[in-house]
């Protein structure tokens, strides 16, 4: 290869390399000039009251933004938020407009819109109190056994919910306890299980349940001891 070819080669080169560097850099310009829109689902949070809960939360709204193509381009639903600022402290419905302010997202976006742009919520009062527990017992007890009336460790738990929801909730249940293949007296710990996602158990979330098991008394003697209470 001769001088020449050799000068025409590194000029192609140069020349690639030029046109590479002349795509970046127009590349980068566009990312970070260029606006961008997208819509995303965000979540909405609630700062309630104290004393207060919210009933049938809206938990979702679309929020477009507008940013650079490379903000656009990183943007994850996950990175943008709604938060609710609830100052009323009474029971009943409550109207939020929901604007800019109430969005968190990452700096160089702008909210477009936010679809709806206004919601509405219940708040109730909240109430905490005792309930009782009873033992939830599936499963068939083995032949020849009976089962006597089961003990809840301890047999009330705190719990916090709305107000209204204690009226229709008089105890807890707690999580299956199978009493199959049960030969004698036997304990177990298991959960205390909210009747309805509205209400939360405060303390404890778990109990001890024991099921005393006793061998079933005979026919005969049943027959002796039914005769002797007639007497």
């Amino acid at each position: 290869m001769n001088m020449s070819e050799g000068s025409r080669d590194w000029g192609i080169r140069l020349l690639a390399l030029g046109i590479a560097i002349g795509v970046w850099f127009n590349a980068s310009v566009e990312d970070r000039l260029v606006s961008s829109e997208k819509l995303v689902e965000a979540n909405v949070s609630y700062n309630r009251p104290r004393g207060f809960v919210v009933l049938d939360p809206v938990r979702n709204v679309n929020v477009r933004l507008i940013g650079s193509k490379k903000a656009i381009r990183q943007l994850n639903p996950y990175m943008v938020d709604v938060q609710v600022d609830l100052s009323q402290r009474q029971d009943g419905p409550v109207t939020i407009s929901l604007g800019q302010d109430n969005v968190l997202a990452p700096d160089g976006l702008d909210v477009v819109s936010i679809e709806p742009n206004t919601i509405q919520v219940e708040l109730e009062r909240e109430v905490t109190q005792r309930l009782p527990v009873v033992p939830d017992l599936i499963g068939s007890p083995p032949a020849g056994t009976v089962f006597d009336e089961p003990e809840v460790f301890p047999n009330q738990v705190l719990v916090t919910g709305p107000e209204s929801q204690f009226l229709k909730v008089q105890s807890l249940s707690t999580a299956p306890i199978d009493v199959t293949g049960h030969l004698s007296t036997f304990e177990e710990t298991v959960a205390v299980v909210p009747p309805n996602p509205l209400i939360q158990i405060v303390q404890p979330s778990k109990v001890s349940v024991r099921v005393p098991v006793q061998p079933r008394p005979a026919a005969g003697k049943d027959e002796a001891q039914e005769r002797k209470d007639k007497s």
